[in-house]
């Protein structure tokens, strides 16, 4: 197995700053806690008293806490890491009001001035450093699945196919399983080319032949010409490819946190319904806004969720509170929608500047997008 960047770390090493974020934001040192198969019992951004499932969140440099994390820790993982794009990401929340001068057209022809409530950015480029970058953390995370886990990793068309190639080498090309495309309509469409509307997800099992597929618990969609299969099966629905259609978490939806790189809840909950039994334990190391912990709660799965920057930590931590009365987490379902623009009194809306036509979602640094 190739290194990438240095030898790999061990547990034995030095530990490195690994802090769980507490509700108010305290942290502390978890250097033993991880090793003890990164507990994911109540804590995060939640309340001691948590719902059993509550996610547990971790403010870390991915390599670090996976090098501190004892081996055979989890038997799901899901990372959707930076795509490496080389563009500014950025999301952008406003609030508008009819205004004659205002600086926007609206509802009824009407003007809207618009004000800046909240603003996240990064910068999402690593240049060519980018598999010296993941290919530790990729090591690593193979180390920490189980005999029977799975690895999940969502990137896009300009760095999947290098991923995979690693990927094959870490472990080995009869352990890979599917790419699935994340395939969804959304944005601009450029002229100049076939405008890029999907993600990659590449899927590896730690064992060729034994790892986890509840082929009972998948979601069925419906048959595109229903008249031609029969009632029953029309009524049963039949089970996705390897192609999902799934739009965009929306901007002005229940379920946005305005973190520029959230991934669809309906996404997350597919893989862990799916790929993980009942109170197994879930990571995610690019956690970002934290769609695959709150999949997992839902699901009643444990999960981690880490993530260095202090942004995406408060969202989560925003994200987790009403975990902490005990309160079981719902599916996101689509807010009703208000009449756009409704002259009304002052509207509150999502804006989210256009972010690259092939990733709707992705992260910096060493965050995540989930």
């Amino acid at each position: 197995m190739p290194k990438h960047s240095g030898e790999r770390g061990s547990a034995a090493a030095d530990k490195p700053e690994v802090k769980i974020v507490d509700g108010d934001d305290a942290g502390n040192d978890i250097g033993d806690e991880t090793e003890a198969r990164g507990q994911a019992g109540p804590g995060g951004a939640v309340a001691k008293e948590a719902h059993e499932f509550a996610p547990k969140v971790v403010q870390a440099d991915s390599l670090d806490f996976l090098r501190a994390t004892r081996a055979e820790s989890f038997e799901l993982i899901y990372v959707d890491p930076p795509f490496n794009s080389g563009r500014k990401q950025e999301s952008v929340r406003l609030r508008t009001k009819l205004d004659s001068e205002g600086d926007r057209n609206g509802f009824g022809q009407n003007r809207y001035q618009s004000e800046v409530m909240s603003r996240m950015a990064y910068e999402d480029s690593r240049g060519g450093d980018y598999l010296d970058f993941l290919g530790p953390r990729l090591e690593e995370a193979r180390r920490v699945l189980t005999a029977k886990g799975s690895l999940f990793v969502h990137l896009d068309a300009r760095e999947v196919h290098y991923a995979k190639v690693l990927l094959d080498q870490i472990f080995g090309r009869e352990c890979f399983q599917n790419e699935i495309i994340w395939a969804y309509d959304y944005g601009g469409r450029t002229r100049k080319r076939w405008p890029s509307k999907h993600d990659s997800i590449l899927w590896y099992s730690c064992n060729p032949r034994h790892y986890t597929f509840r082929y009972d618990d998948i979601d069925r969609i419906p048959y595109m010409a229903p008249g031609l299969v029969g009632k029953e099966k029309a009524e049963r629905g039949k089970t996705p490819t390897d192609v999902w259609w799934q739009t965009i978490v929306p901007t002005a939806g229940r379920e946005r946190t305005g973190y520029p790189s959230q991934k669809p809840l309906a996404i997350l909950r597919r893989i862990v319904r799916v790929h993980s039994n009942p109170g197994e334990r879930v990571l995610d190391f690019f956690a970002g806004s934290g769609t695959t912990g709150e999949a997992a709660c839902s699901l009643g799965r444990h999960s981690v969720l880490v993530d260095e920057s202090s942004t995406a930590v408060k969202v989560m931590q925003q994200r987790f509170a009403p975990f902490s009365n005990g309160a079981q987490a719902e599916p996101a379902l689509p807010r009703q929608r208000a009449k756009r623009n409704s002259p009304a009194a002052t509207a509150e809306a999502t804006a989210q500047k256009d972010l690259p036509a092939s990733s709707p979602d992705n992260s910096a640094g060493n965050s995540s997008g989930s």
